[in-house]
């Protein structure tokens, strides 16, 4: 029977966004992190919009914290692949979920606003599973 222990963490209290991206986290992944599921760390997200147009989160990976791979997307078209940097953009203030699939030992998430970012707000924290 695996025993697993729930990890919560608040990685961005309750803050305004700017206009440039700003790192929300350099997560350190224990090499002998076990994760449930999936794999995924799932990421709960407060946006509190007011003036502004959007939020957008890029996530990056790093084996070594020193050189990061931002997360991708393929789109195919008549049988090519182009792979496109992904980030995730929130235009409605919400609660979000956001489950991402993580096998890198260190991860960055960063956020930032467009538009007028007086009175808006971005808190983020974090859940994993290790056994």
């Amino acid at each position: 029977m695996v025993n697993l222990s729930y990890q919560y963490k608040e990685i961005r209290e309750p803050s305004i966004l700017s206009a440039s991206y700003v790192s929300t986290l350099v997560r350190w992944i224990n090499d002998n992190l076990d994760l449930t599921g999936e794999n995924q760390i799932v990421l709960y997200i407060k946006f509190i919009k007011w003036s502004l147009d959007s939020m957008e989160m890029k996530i990056e990976f790093s084996p070594d914290n020193i050189d990061y791979y931002q997360e991708s997307s393929v789109d195919i078209m008549n049988g090519t692949g182009t792979v496109n940097k992904f980030e995730y953009m929130f235009t409605s203030q919400w609660s979000y979920r956001v489950a991402v699939p993580i096998k890198d030992k260190y991860m960055k998430v960063s956020i930032k606003g467009t538009g007028d970012p007086t009175w808006s707000s971005c808190s983020i924290i974090n859940i994993t599973w290790q056994a």
